[in-house]
């Protein structure tokens, strides 16, 4: 498999991840191992986690995989810290609070450093300073390599990234940003895209296949064995099922059968190489859906093919998201 620079830094990595969402959840460790050999033998290297997938279960199920299936050597394994099961703080950035959950996210993973350490969300109640200090710590103790942030706006981004590099050498340079970004959700392209592209973060797209909607199951019904067939998982699946999603669903199903390809593989490949873009992350429940996904590695979709998704699956765009002068 090919493999991409983790934004401006010497990391490399696969230019498609293996996400663990539902570890120790949905899926157990059975196929969680079929999973994860899998995408070893595929030439896959990024494993993406956090602390709170199946309460901490997604994390302890890779460690233990790790462990006695693929050498620790060739795995890039990325998690994330920041989630709190409290209703009325869904976040913590806090200094204290985020190195605890390394701390034990190590001890569940059976590893003595992570290869790149994400903030899960921005915290308004905590000082960002404070927040990106702990992932100074964090790099500087060699408990992470490397370090990144998840689900934050254009601006938070910007400034989180901005303040590490004014003092380099001392603060660790952000190397990735993690954010929804698929044909059914393209917002990041108004201001997180830009940030990432000029800051030199490279974007690691979650839910890449519209969570499972760019994959035409859901084109005519909604399977019950499907996550939006699923009473855990609905919810998360709904607000992509509506016409407008329909439109795009079937746009990117007739260039699939133009190309030989399935629409999974299409919308994929779609978001595998746009700007910025350095690895999605697949989320399959088996192994089968995997190797499908795996499998988009020697497809390379024609320009005119690209254009055309693009213009049915576009945003509105307008001010002050677009140069006011072109308005």
């Amino acid at each position: 498999m090919e493999q991409r620079h983790l934004g401006r830094t010497g990391l490399r990595v696969s230019r498609i991840g293996l996400g663990t969402l539902t570890w120790g959840r949905g899926t157990d460790e059975h196929d969680a191992a079929d999973l994860l050999k899998a995408f070893w033998r595929a030439g896959g290297t990024l494993v993406d986690t956090a602390d709170v997938y199946g309460d901490g279960d997604a994390e302890h199920l890779l460690g233990h995989l790790m462990e006695r299936l693929v050498p620790r050597r060739d795995m890039v394994i990325a998690t994330k810290a920041g989630s709190v099961p409290d209703p009325d703080r869904r976040f913590d950035g806090s200094r204290g609070h985020l190195l605890a959950a390394l701390d034990a996210s190590l001890e569940r993973l059976g590893t003595d450093y992570v290869d790149v350490w994400q903030v899960h969300a921005f915290d308004a109640a905590t000082p960002l300073d404070e927040t990106l200090q702990a992932l100074d710590i964090a790099v500087g103790s060699g408990r992470a390599r490397y370090a990144g942030v998840s689900n934050f706006s254009g601006w938070q981004l910007a400034k989180a990234a901005t303040w590490q590099l004014a003092a380099p050498g001392v603060r660790t340079r952000l190397a990735s940003t993690q954010m929804e970004y698929s044909l059914l959700q393209r917002g990041v392209e108004r201001e997180v895209l830009p940030a990432a592209l000029d800051l030199g973060v490279g974007l690691l797209p979650s839910s890449p296949l519209g969570r499972g909607v760019l994959t035409g199951k859901y084109r005519h019904t909604v399977p019950p064995d499907s996550r939006g067939g699923s009473e855990q998982l609905s919810g998360f699946v709904a607000p992509y099922l509506g016409d407008a999603s329909g439109r795009i669903v079937d746009a990117v199903a007739t260039a699939a059968d133009g190309l030989a390809a399935t629409t999974l593989q299409v919308a994929l490949a779609w978001v595998r190489d746009r700007p910025g873009v350095v690895a999605p992350i697949v989320g399959a429940r088996n192994a089968q859906q995997l190797r499908e996904a795996l499998s988009v590695e020697t497809l390379s979709l024609p320009d005119e093919i690209c254009q055309a998704l693009d213009d049915v699956s576009a945003p509105m765009h307008r001010y002050p998201d677009q140069d006011w002068s072109t308005l």
